[in-house]
C-alpha cells in the first residue's frame, strides 16, 4: 500500500498479538497513533492526538479498532477531515455498553452519526458484546459507509482469535483504492448496504 496507515486502537491499546500489532510489523508505512493513557480514553485528548497524526500523513488511511473506530469517526465534523484518505473502522463499540461491561463510566461523549465525507468500510461481528450487529447496520447506514459481516467473530480481537488478519488488509487495499478513485468517480447517495463476510469472500 502506498498510503500512510494510522493505527488506531481502542481502550486499553491493542496489545501484544493483536492484529493492529501485526499490521504495525507488517507494514513500514504504518503508524500507531499513541495515546497518553490508554485506560482513560478522553474524547477531546484522543482526537486531538488522531488529528495531529493525520495532519502529519495527510491522505492516510486510518485503521480503527473498538472505540478507536468510533473516534475515527469523529473526524467526520473535525477540520483535518480532507486530509483523511479513507478508514477501516473495525468492531465499533458501543460506549455506553462499554461503561456497562467495564463497570464504570467513559469521558467519550456521544456515538456519532454524521456521514463520513471520506472513503469507509465497517466491519462488525454477530455476536460483540460490544455492539449488536443490528446497530452497527444502522450506524453504518448514517456513516454512509458499506458494513461487512463477519459472521460470528466475537469483538474481532486476539481472545475471538484474530492475531495476524490478513484479510484486513485487502479490506483496507479496497478503501484505498476507492480514495485513489474519488476523484474520477462522484461519490453515492443514499444507504450504505449490508455486505456478508462469507457471501464476499471475506
Amino acid at each position: 500500500m502506498t498510503r500512510p496507515i494510522l493505527i488506531v486502537p481502542g481502550l486499553n491499546g491493542s496489545g501484544e498479538g493483536h492484529w493492529q500489532r501485526f499490521w504495525l510489523d507488517d507494514f513500514p508505512e504504518a503508524r500507531l497513533v499513541e495515546q497518553t493513557d490508554w485506560s482513560n480514553p478522553q474524547a477531546g485528548r484522543w482526537q486531538h492526538q488522531l488529528e495531529q497524526a493525520v495532519i502529519a500523513n495527510p491522505g492516510a488511511i486510518v485503521v480503527a479498532h473498538s472505540l478507536g473506530a468510533m473516534l475515527a469517526a469523529r473526524l467526520a465534523t473535525s477540520s483535518v477531515a480532507p486530509l483523511v484518505g479513507g478508514a477501516l473502522l473495525v468492531a465499533p463499540a458501543d460506549i455506553e455498553r462499554t461503561s456497562t461491561l467495564h463497570a464504570r463510566n467513559y469521558e467519550f461523549g456521544r456515538i456519532p452519526t454524521d456521514p463520513l465525507p471520506f472513503p469507509a468500510l465497517v466491519v462488525a461481528s454477530r455476536d460483540d458484546v460490544y455492539m449488536r450487529l443490528d446497530k452497527a447496520v444502522l450506524l453504518a447506514r448514517d456513516w454512509q459507509a458499506p458494513l461487512i459481516d463477519m459472521g460470528h467473530a466475537g469483538h474481532i480481537n486476539v481472545a475471538s482469535g484474530f492475531g495476524r488478519w490478513s484479510k484486513g488488509y485487502e479490506l483496507a487495499r479496497q478503501v484505498a483504492e476507492r480514495a485513489d478513485r474519488r476523484r474520477q468517480v462522484p461519490a453515492g447517495n443514499g444507504s450504505a448496504p449490508l455486505r456478508s463476510a462469507q457471501g464476499a469472500g471475506y
